[in-house]
Formats: C-alpha cells, sequence, structure tokens
C-alpha cells in the first residue's frame, strides 16, 4: 500500500529556530545590505569580493547550526507518508535532518557554479574568493538564484504540488513570487496547513484550509504527531 504523499514548502521562518537570520529585516536590508548589492548578477558584476565575502559569512553561519525540532519533525514523517520538501532556504538543514526528497528553489550555499556554465556545480563548504576557478578558467560564483535570475527548478516545484493529498505551508509568507504561486497548483480538494506565528492569509482564502499559528519548530512537530495519529 503506498504512503499518502505530503508536500511541503518551506520559507526562511523555518531556519530561524536553529539561529539562521531571515532573508532580509523589516527596511529591506539583508545583514545591513542593500539585497540588490548582494544577491543580484549587477551586484556581483559591480562589487564580486562584496558578494562573495557575504555568502562566506552565511556559509560559516550554517556550519555552526543544526536543525531544530521542526526539521526532524518533517523528516520523520517519512516512516508513514512519501514527504516532498521544496523550499526557498539556501541552507541544508532539511538534509542534515534525514529529509530524503528535497527541492531547493533557490539554490544551496554548500554548492557553487561556474560563472559561465551553469551545470558545472561543486560541493563548496569553505570560503569562496576571487581566483577560485572551474576547470576552464572560469570564475565560480555561489549557486544561488539572485534576484532577476530565472529559477529554474520552479517546474519541478509546481509538478511535485500538483501530487500533494496533504500540503503544508510553514515558515514562508508566500507572498513573494514565483514561489507563492506553487499553492495554486495543489489539487483542489487538498487540505491545507498554513504554520506561521503571524499568519497573513485568511482561513477562507483557500478551500481545506488550516492555519496554525504557532512557530514552525512546534507547528509542524504538533501537525506532524496529529497525521500519525490519523494514518
Amino acid at each position: 500500500m503506498s504512503k499518502p504523499k505530503i508536500v511541503v514548502l518551506t520559507g526562511a521562518g523555518m531556519s530561524a529556530e536553529s539561529g539562521l537570520k531571515t532573508f532580509r529585516d523589516e527596511n529591506g536590508l539583508w545583514e545591513g545590505h542593500d539585497v540588490m548589492e548582494v544577491a543580484s548578477p549587477q551586484g556581483f558584476a559591480r562589487n564580486p569580493e562584496l558578494v562573495l565575502e557575504f555568502y562566506n559569512q552565511r556559509r560559516r553561519q550554517l556550519l555552526e547550526v543544526s536543525p531544530n525540532k521542526g526539521h526532524v519533525a518533517l523528516a520523520e514523517l517519512e516512516q508513514d507518508f512519501d514527504v516532498s520538501i521544496v523550499t526557498q532556504n539556501v541552507d541544508n538543514l532539511h538534509e542534515q535532518a534525514g529529509s530524503s526528497h528535497v527541492v531547493h528553489l533557490h539554490g544551496e550555499l554548500f554548492k557553487v557554479r561556474s560563472t559561465v556554465d551553469e551545470n558545472h556545480v561543486l560541493d563548496w563548504k569553505k570560503d569562496l574568493v576571487l581566483g577560485n576557478l572551474d576547470d576552464n578558467g572560469h570564475q565560480l560564483r555561489p549557486h544561488i538564484v539572485w534576484f532577476g535570475e530565472m529559477v529554474p527548478m520552479l517546474e519541478t516545484a509546481a509538478e511535485i504540488t500538483q501530487t500533494a493529498e496533504i500540503l503544508i505551508i510553514v515558515g514562508t509568507s508566500m507572498q513573494v513570487y514565483p514561489a507563492a504561486s506553487l499553492i495554486h497548483y495543489a489539487p483542489k480538494q487538498t487540505p491545507i496547513y498554513f504554520i506561521d506565528p503571524k499568519p497573513n492569509i485568511r482561513s477562507t482564502d483557500f478551500d481545506n484550509l488550516t492555519i496554525i499559528p504557532k512557530t514552525a519548530a512546534i507547528g509542524i512537530t504538533e501537525l506532524a504527531d496529529q497525521l500519525k495519529h490519523r494514518r
């Protein structure tokens, strides 16, 4: 007998309780930088050293944190469900917790790629500096989807969401496109659980929507227990 299909859409709030800062603060700055300085092709062209060091700091921070209870609860759901995670996060905390099917919409901190051949991707946990080159002598860059760039995994994410028998949304406001569009790919009668301590969505916005106004770690742990007991 096949396991019921759960699709989970996660964002920055998922990793906040692990100690990773969310994408940007209320004034639009990211660690004191305008996001266009450090997360756009134009910013990289203007000041590659700044961009590389910015992601070096993010990478060092990721090396110091661990998955939280929410990450672990999602991984443990695989015992009873077929779970796919589509994340906007560039950390690998889902994988560290044991989740086996994770799609990264916005790239991964622990990978770098060629500035010329986007399919030339390398695992990378140390600092990345000017002079780190691919096999053909081209500079390497963070394997991150920057503002203005295509989101290559979006089509895959949409196809996964179309298979959802249960959809869980956690740690993301679902206000930033194109990721926010994914909720519309879920089959019409699919139960949707929206976990956020300050939800900006109403239960009447979608059919079969349940809002859980809690943090990611608490909300997922409680929901996972409920889903397991319904099996």
